[in-house]
């Protein structure tokens, strides 16, 4: 199917920590007003997810892009910025050998500014096929921005800015100064629509900013590829914090951190240090 193939068993033990509880129900004692979040992208050694901004870079190898496949169809969604959408055209289903529509994620499209044309993009091909289901859209608009995913069966997640200074976190809106919608915002309004666990690949903005917010992510899967993309390529690298002496310290960290090779790619898994 595509290149996509069944993990062996010793593959799924290893991921079995990090993934969402199956009862759909949390007994870790966190926010019951808050989805699963598992953080994951693929990453060359300098720690590159692009060769430069809005251009499609393929990391993953076969083993690894199977493993995406599988993380997938074990979330309710999977969460992607608008500049992914735009950029890699993503069909933001699950390709794993077994997976029905029932079992498919459901694709969320973070677009606060209406930038995502969905005419004629994958996920829509997929949609029509019953291979994937059709799109949400994160906006602070109150319609549908675009009629062909209205005519495929799509919604709209409406979710309001909070100012900068009371958000703690979350995305900016370029050119809307002082303005920005909170991950906490988005987060709470996918679980009230029955999304218990969701999986977020991307962007690089998507994933630094929350990277800054660990309180809201419970597992991170980072696929490490043996290359390097070099000056220029777009970074995984959240934005600097400091101690209350005003000195620089880690902006982020993982513990309970596993590794495991997967073909020529490195995995690793941990949870965010809170």
């Amino acid at each position: 199917m595509s290149g996509v193939s069944e993990l062996s068993e010793s593959d799924k033990v290893f991921l079995k920590a990090f993934l969402p509880p199956k009862s759909g129900t949390r007994s870790d004692g966190r926010d019951p007003g808050l989805p699963f979040v598992t953080l994951t992208y693929a990453s060359s050694l300098d720690g590159m997810i692009s060769l430069s901004p809005g251009v499609r870079t393929t990391l993953s190898g076969p083993e690894t892009k199977s493993m995406t496949h599988y993380l997938r169809m074990h979330h309710d969604a999977i969460l992607v910025g608008a500049g992914t959408a735009i950029a890699d055209d993503p069909g933001l289903n699950s390709r794993y050998p077994g997976a029905t529509l029932d079992t498919q994620p459901q694709p969320v499209i973070v677009d606060l500014r209406a930038r995502w044309d969905v005419s004629g993009k994958n996920v829509l091909r997929l949609t029509s096929g019953r291979q994937g289901k059709a799109p949400w859209i994160i906006s602070n608009l109150d319609v549908l921005p675009n009629q062909a995913l209205s005519d495929a069966g799509g919604s709209l997640v409406h979710v309001e800015f909070d100012s900068t200074s009371e958000a703690g976190g979350g995305l900016g809106v370029p050119h809307t100064q002082g303005q920005q919608c909170s991950w906490s915002s988005i987060l709470r309004s996918l679980r009230k629509r029955g999304i218990g666990s969701i999986m977020i690949e991307g962007g690089a903005r998507v994933i630094n900013s929350l990277l800054a917010e660990p309180m809201l992510v419970d597992s991170v899967i980072v696929t490490i590829a043996p290359t390097w993309l070099g000056v220029g390529g777009v970074a995984v690298a959240p934005s600097p914090k400091f101690d209350d002496a005003g000195q620089r310290v880690n902006s982020a960290r993982l513990e309970h951190t596993v590794w495991r090779q997967f073909g020529a790619d490195a995995v690793l898994c941990g949870r965010p240090m809170r």
